[in-house]
């Protein structure tokens, strides 16, 4: 039995017939149909309940990949309608069972104005996450924890290095490390150094002595963000630790290489993609149990 194939014969969209440089960068990192970027809405209430949907996934991934450590760690979220409001996790419930019935919406002074009320919300949460959300207009979301490899490389003190394509992502002015740890933050003075390091090109720091910090203009860059740079510091410790054993020299990646990558893969859209199959994966192993 033989088969033909039949070649359809496609007219290059306008999209193809221009250069690089006039797509979007999903539009250069996808080939053939373009993936899914962040979608729109009608309504800021159905923004909104889509936001959340997303800002508990999160935190579900989180608990599945092992971020969850007692009662630290936050995610916030600005909301669509308030800029001066944002989105935070209740105060002592594992990651692994908040539902968007459990965010807590606070206003400028840390007051509960919306969703769960009646829960406790973080106050070094909200003495970190104020201060990014005042300061920088862009910053819609962030993420901290105290990640077990985040934790243990925050000891040096020190960027990471471009090892590897996927620290690319932190490139530049991308990261970069507050040097005071001064304890839990709990004064309005120590949230407002750590967004003054945190600088306006910047989409990381790493704290020292104490752990990461995302942000992004939605909950899924700033997620996705988190999840790669406790890897990229897992690998560092590796690659740090052969070298040293083996006394052989680390190759690191060119400025120009690093830069390329950089712009490739870091706009905010891209960033949002790269955390869809981990959502995905969530929504499927939960039966969406977090949506609720």
């Amino acid at each position: 039995m033989s088969t033909t194939t039949t070649l359809v014969q496609r007219k290059p969209t306008p999209t193809q017939t221009q250069n690089d440089e006039s797509k979007s960068a999903i539009e250069r990192l996808s080939h053939g149909v373009t993936i899914s970027g962040i979608p729109s809405f009608t309504s800021i209430e159905k923004k909104r309940h889509w936001m959340l949907e997303h800002m508990a996934g999160a935190f579900r991934v989180f608990a599945r990949k092992g971020f969850a450590e007692g009662l630290a760690g936050h995610i916030s979220l600005r909301d669509p309608e308030h800029a001066d409001c944002f989105w935070t996790n209740p105060y002592g419930k594992h990651f692994g069972l908040i539902k968007v019935s459990d965010l807590i919406l606070l206003n400028e002074n840390g007051e509960p104005v919306g969703g769960a009320t009646h829960l406790p919300a973080n106050a070094a949460g909200f003495e970190i996450h104020s201060h990014l959300h005042k300061r920088y207009p862009h910053v819609n979301a962030a993420c901290h924890t105290h990640s077990k490899y985040g934790k243990a490389y925050s000891a040096f003190g020190r960027r990471l290095e471009m090892i590897n394509q996927d620290a690319c992502d932190f490139y530049g002015d991308a990261h970069a490390v507050y040097p005071e740890f001064g304890g839990v933050v709990l004064s309005d003075e120590e949230g407002a150094k750590l967004a003054e390091c945190l600088g306006p090109k910047g989409k990381a720091l790493i704290l020292q002595n104490h752990g990461l910090l995302t942000v992004g203009q939605t909950v899924d860059e700033a997620t996705y963000l988190y999840t790669l740079m406790e890897r990229s510091c897992e690998v560092q410790l590796l690659v740090d630790a052969a070298a040293e054993g083996s006394g052989k020299a680390k190759k690191f990646a060119s400025d120009q290489a690093c830069e390329f990558t950089f712009k490739a893969v870091s706009d905010p859209e891209a960033l949002y993609c790269a955390f869809q199959p981990d959502y995905e994966m969530e929504k499927a192993l939960t039966n969406g149990d977090f949506l609720d």
